[in-house]
C-alpha cells in the first residue's frame, strides 16, 4: 500500500508538546489521524478521493483476476475485425474537456451520510430501491446540465458499499431521480439476478474497473480489469455479465461481459510511463465490455493531474492488437 507522507510540526519531531497551545494540539491531532487513516487503507472522502490502497470487491472476483494465462477464444479474429481491428484504443477520461476533468466520477461519504429518497423511472424492477446516501452536491457524469449517460457512483467507506444510478437527476427536493440504479457490497463476490441491469448495461458495478489516477501516478500499477464500450454489441452476454443491451444476432458482434487482453507480445516500453501502467493491466487483466458507447474506449475517473497529451499516446494502440480470451456460457434470451 502507499501512502501519502505525513509532515509532522517540528515541535512534534522535537518530542516535547508540553507547551502546545489548543489550536497546536488539535492540528496536530488531524494530522495523526490523517495519517492513521492512511496507513489502514481507509479511504479519503470527498469526490474522485484517493482509496489509500483499499480492496476493491475480493481478489477472487471477476475484476481483480489474472486472465494473461488464459486461452484465445476461436471467434477472436472474427469480433476484433467487427469492432474494427484498425480502429485505435481511446481513454474516456482525462483534465480537459470543455475547460473541465472529464470521465466517469465518484464520491467517497462516510457511514453518517444521510440517506435520500431515489425515484427509479425506467427499470424499477431490475433495480435496488433507496434510499442511497447520495450527497446533494454529488458529482454526475458529464456535469449537472448533461444529457448523457449522468453516471453518479458513491462508495461509502465505512460500510463498504456502493451505490451506482443511470441517468441520475436531483428531484429538487433532496432526493434523486434515476433510469435504474444498483448496489454492490464491496468486500462480497454476489452477482445481480441473471437478466438484470445496473447502472451500467451489463450489469455490473462501474466504480470497480475505472483507471484512476491514484493508482497509475501514485502506485504505479493497476490490479484489476478495466471497463470499456463499443458501439455495436449482441443480444448476448457472457459471464460475469448479467444482462445484454441489443437486438442484434450477429455471431461475430461481442456480447456483453467479453473480456479482452493486450497481446503479450506487445512492446509498451516505447509509450509514456503513465499509459505503460494502463498497458500492462491490459495484458495482465484485460478489460471487460460493459456497455455501448464508443468503440475501443476505456473508462477512467476524472482528475485534473492527468496529462491529456500523454495519455493520448494510447490511441497508437489498435484492435488488432487485442485478443478475446475464451467466453464462458453465452446467454440469448
Amino acid at each position: 500500500m502507499k501512502t501519502r507522507a505525513t509532515t509532522l510540526p517540528a515541535f512534534h519531531r522535537h518530542g516535547s508538546t508540553r507547551r502546545l497551545k489548543p489550536q497546536s494540539l488539535a492540528l496536530l491531532t488531524a494530522l495523526s489521524a490523517t495519517a492513521a487513516l492512511a496507513a489502514a487503507g481507509t479511504p479519503d472522502l470527498g469526490p474522485n478521493a484517493r482509496l489509500n490502497g483499499k480492496q476493491v470487491l475480493p481478489p477472487t472476483d471477476s475484476w481483480n483476476t489474472r486472465i494473461d494465462g488464459e486461452p484465445v477464444d476461436p471467434k477472436s479474429a472474427a469480433i476484433i475485425a467487427r469492432i474494427g481491428a484498425e480502429l485505435p484504443l481511446r481513454q474516456d477520461f482525462g483534465s480537459n474537456w470543455e475547460g473541465r476533468p472529464f470521465g466517469i466520477p465518484y464520491v467517497v461519504v462516510g457511514g453518517t451520510q444521510r440517506k435520500v429518497p431515489i425515484v427509479i423511472t425506467a427499470y424499477p424492477e431490475q433495480s435496488d430501491p433507496g434510499p442511497f446516501p447520495v450527497p446533494p452536491d454529488a458529482p454526475v457524469e458529464g456535469g449537472l446540465k448533461s444529457d448523457g449517460d449522468r453516471h453518479l457512483l458513491v462508495v461509502d467507506r465505512d460500510n463498504w458499499r456502493l451505490y451506482e444510478l443511470f441517468r441520475a437527476f436531483p428531484d429538487g427536493s433532496g432526493g434523486w431521480k434515476a433510469d435504474s440504479t444498483a448496489v454492490f457490497d464491496l468486500g462480497k463476490t454476489k452477482d445481480r439476478p441473471a437478466g438484470w441491469t445496473s447502472a451500467d448495461a451489463a450489469g455490473l458495478p462501474i466504480f470497480p474497473a475505472l483507471v484512476r489516477y491514484e493508482e497509475v501516478a501514485e502506485q504505479k500499477e493497476i490490479r484489476h480489469a478495466l471497463r470499456f464500450t463499443v458501439r455495436r454489441t449482441r443480444r448476448a452476454y457472457v459471464p460475469p455479465a448479467r444482462h445484454f443491451a441489443s437486438r442484434l444476432m450477429d455471431e461475430d458482434l461481442p456480447p456483453m461481459g467479453m473480456r479482452v487482453r493486450l497481446k503479450k507480445e506487445y512492446d509498451v516500453s516505447r509509450y509514456p510511463a503513465h499509459v505503460q501502467v494502463i498497458l500492462k493491466a491490459l495484458k495482465t487483466y484485460g478489460m471487460i465490455l460493459a456497455d455501448n458507447g464508443g468503440d475501443w474506449m476505456i473508462s477512467g475517473a476524472p482528475d485534473a493531474r492527468w496529462n491529456d497529451d500523454e495519455m493520448g499516446a494510447i490511441k497508437r494502440v489498435k484492435g488488432k492488437d487485442l485478443e478475446v480470451i475464451r467466453m464462458g456460457p453465452m446467454t440469448t434470451r
